[in-house]
């Protein structure tokens, strides 16, 4: 049973003579078979629906006024001009109340439309069902209609910048968009570690500032792109040439320019105008900025990247590629969860002890503590960087994420639906 009803009265004339009557006996119909189970009744339409009378209603044998103004009570009305609007309003809706099973009733001729909208707002975390929609009047259908199985290029275009210009109108959420920078980077590169402010993300752990969609989340990769935009906007960089690690919690790195392996925990560039970026929710975006040969690299160091050694990996792979020297890399650790929050098996702390016992805390406790932060300068120090060209303490960059729910994203904290936050660079061009 559906958690969630959509009623598409998109583009049909509500309060005509004619129309109203029908339409509200079918509402009646609607309420009947699901409001014992739905969540959420709703209504999407482009124009008002009201309860006042228009012609003579009393030859439908409807009820007084006042009935129809209960019925309508019971339905959600969302009435806006913009289908993307009208959508992400009633996704709203949807989120507010947790619910992922939805029944969408809607005219055949608009279905293939409506799901192109859908597939661009929703993920799979929704499971949708389609129901055709038919208003019958005396005397034949309200509108004889048959669906449309196919959408072209240029309709699918026009979905997406519906959908695009609708989102970069919504106002930021939970303050400014802040990026946070540090002096030990030279001007040639454009680089920061974002916080969880400033985007249009709207779901408790995921805004507002979210930069990672997937399947399980319910962050739409449409608005992840809105975020990214803004961010690309205030840093100054082409999100048309930005690339983002994909995480696999080991040690490959990818050389830019080389074939791209299926996943990997670092990037290495030194093409201008390229931004690559680390993410990060507990787990240490790192980034690497060679200002002598003008290359970089990124990092996504888990626990488990960590002890595989992904942040000298990066560095080695910069070395081979562009021939920087060990004296000239700095490394910036962005925010991470501290040694204050996370905890491992003793068997696998067990391997942060042996790189230095001041990696671990309460290590004879089941779960001891660990210190990640710590691990990876040893680790980046024992492989030949320079320990002033190493930033791990600076202000905020050394917060810990799963303590400081107002900036920063948190899986530790969060659980599974939680929003991720990235460190970034490239080199200017």
């Amino acid at each position: 049973m559906a958690e969630a009803v959509l009623i598409d009265l998109f583009g049909l004339t509500l309060n005509s003579q004619k129309n109203y009557p029908t339409l509200l006996k079918t509402l009646d119909a609607v309420r009947s078979n699901h409001a014992a189970k739905a969540k959420l009744l709703c209504i999407m339409c482009c124009s008002n629906i009201s309860s006042e009378r228009n012609g003579d209603l009393d030859t439908y044998e409807l009820e007084t006024t006042n009935g129809v103004s209960a019925l309508l009570r019971e339905f959600e009305i969302v009435s806006n001009p913009s289908m993307a609007a009208s959508l992400y309003t009633i996704k709203q809706k949807i989120d507010e109340k947790n619910l992922s099973s939805i029944k969408v009733m809607v005219p055949m001729h608009r279905k293939t439309l409506m799901k192109a909208f859908i597939d661009q707002l929703f993920t799979d975390v929704y499971n949708f069902e389609f129901e055709d929609l038919q208003v019958t009047l005396k005397g034949g259908l309200l509108k004889q209609s048959t669906e449309i199985s196919m959408i072209t290029t240029q309709e699918l275009e026009a979905v997406h910048n519906e959908i695009e210009t609708y989102l970069r109108s919504l106002p930021a959420l939970k303050g400014e968009l802040t990026i946070l920078t540090t002096p030990l980077i030279s001007d040639i590169f454009i680089h920061g570690f974002t916080t969880r402010t400033g985007g249009i993300s709207y779901i408790p752990t995921l805004s507002s500032f979210n930069l990672f969609s997937s399947s399980k989340r319910r962050d739409p990769r449409v608005v992840v792109q809105e975020n990214l935009r803004r961010l690309g906007s205030a840093a100054g960089f082409n999100v048309k040439k930005f690339y983002r690690i994909k995480t696999d919690h080991a040690n490959d790195v990818w050389v830019m320019g080389r074939k791209e392996p299926e996943s990997y925990d670092g990037i290495t560039t030194n093409q201008r105008g390229v931004t690559i970026a680390a993410l990060g929710a507990d787990c240490i975006p790192i980034i690497f900025a060679d200002p002598v040969k003008k290359a970089c690299g990124v990092a996504h160091s888990g626990w488990k990247g960590t002890l595989l050694g992904v942040a000298m990996a990066t560095v080695n792979a910069m070395i081979a590629e562009y021939g920087c020297s060990l004296e000239d890399i700095i490394v910036i650790l962005g925010p991470s969860v501290g040694p204050c929050c996370f905890t491992l098996p003793r068997e696998s702390a067990n391997a942060f002890h042996n790189i230095d016992p001041e990696c671990v805390r309460l290590f004879e406790s089941p779960n001891p503590y660990v210190d990640i932060r710590k691990a990876t300068r040893i680790l980046l120090e024992q492989g030949g960087i320079l320990p002033q060209n190493i930033q791990d303490q600076m202000q905020d960059l050394n917060l810990c994420t799963s303590c400081h729910p107002e900036k920063f994203f948190s899986h530790v904290r969060d659980g599974l639906n939680f929003g991720t936050q990235i460190g970034f660079i490239s080199i200017r061009e």
